[in-house]
């Protein structure tokens, strides 16, 4: 007899049963080892990214695998918001999925579609071939699809902060998650995540979310901006990413031991 198995909670079942905010960590590296060791570190949610890192499906579901026998929720980031790879990383095993550039509330109609099965959407149906349902492990799972996930949009454009209370409001949209960075180059201040236009932006999206009934989240590696975040009453706050503390330690622990100027040009490869 097979296993009866029943789905991961996802992100808005730990959201749910929080009394603080839920603080995260990115995984960039697309290795499995990392998105373990991250995962053991004592976060509520961890950030499979695959916008911006060499993440393909198969690394996806590597670091799915990977981090499931923790008490950490994986989050994953597709690269765009497609029907096509929503439905391949649903059939992956993702039950927490934050769509990338959600500009109006048309764009976020369409994240929804994309993880319903018809009538209520466009998700193709191949359960029996997929680790979602367990290869149909899972009973009932074409009816209690839409029960297992949580679909969270990105607000990271100036357009996006003028429709975010239609796109909050969206019906099927679970939470909204603000990313500075991108935000501030559509203002016009690349890489000043803190210039008081991109903040207050950032605070209104935050009251439009709230206004809508949706959880709210927002990317803030800084701590300063992070407790200013969560003191205006952010659920989630993504606190920092692996390849970031990475290359901060080991550039830290290199000048420990390398004076500055015996450092290797830039671009010059050891001679070793």
């Amino acid at each position: 007899m097979p296993f009866r198995v029943e789905p991961d909670p996802s992100f808005k079942d730990a959201l749910a049963a929080a009394d603080r905010p839920l603080a995260g960590i990115w995984v960039c590296s697309g290795s499995p080892l990392v998105a373990e060791l991250c995962a053991g570190a004592g976060f509520d949610w961890i950030f499979i990214d695959a916008e911006h890192s060499p993440n393909g499906l198969e690394s996806v579901l590597a670091q799915l695998q990977a981090v499931r026998g923790y008490p950490v929720v994986p989050v994953v980031r597709p690269p765009v918001n497609d029907t096509v790879l929503i439905k391949q990383y649903l059939d992956l095993g993702a039950q927490t999925l934050i769509i990338p550039m959600v500009h109006t509330a048309a764009d976020a109609r369409a994240a929804v579609a994309a993880t319903r099965y018809p009538p209520n959407g466009v998700r193709g149906v191949g359960s029996a071939l997929a680790r979602s349902a367990r290869w149909n492990r899972i009973p009932d799972y074409l009816a209690r699809a839409a029960e297992t996930l949580t679909l969270i949009v990105q607000i990271e454009s100036g357009e996006a902060v003028g429709n975010a209370a239609e796109i909050a409001a969206t019906d099927g949209i679970d939470g909204v998650f603000i990313g500075p960075s991108d935000l501030a180059a559509s203002l016009g201040v690349l890489g000043a995540q803190d210039h008081p236009d991109v903040v207050d932006a950032v605070l209104r999206s935050i009251d439009a979310a709230k206004a809508a009934g949706k959880f709210v989240g927002v990317n803030a590696f800084d701590e300063s901006s992070a407790r200013r975040y969560m003191d205006a009453g952010v659920d989630v706050v993504g606190t920092g990413a692996d390849v970031a503390l990475l290359a901060r330690a080991s550039e830290a622990l290199a000048a420990k031991y390398v004076p500055r100027g015996d450092a290797h040009d830039a671009g010059a490869p050891a001679s070793y």
